[in-house]
């Protein structure tokens, strides 16, 4: 799978299924600070990503109006 990480932005290439939090765990990312993006699907941490998966890892970015 290819895993396109922004903010710093890089790719990285895993080989195999994995769920989710499993990968964040293997990326030494916390869940909790981004959005996993499979096309246009919001993952969840229990989801299993496959081999053949292209997969954005965005931060989670709050903000607003004063």
């Amino acid at each position: 799978m290819i895993v396109v990480l922004r903010n710093p932005d890089r790719e990285v290439r895993l080989a195999g299924r994995h769920r989710v939090k499993e990968l964040l765990q293997e990326l030494k990312v916390i869940p909790e600070t981004v959005l996993v993006i499979r096309g246009k699907e919001l993952l969840t941490s229990d989801q299993v990503v496959g081999e053949d998966d292209v997969i954005e890892v965005r931060p989670v970015i709050s903000g607003g109006v004063r």
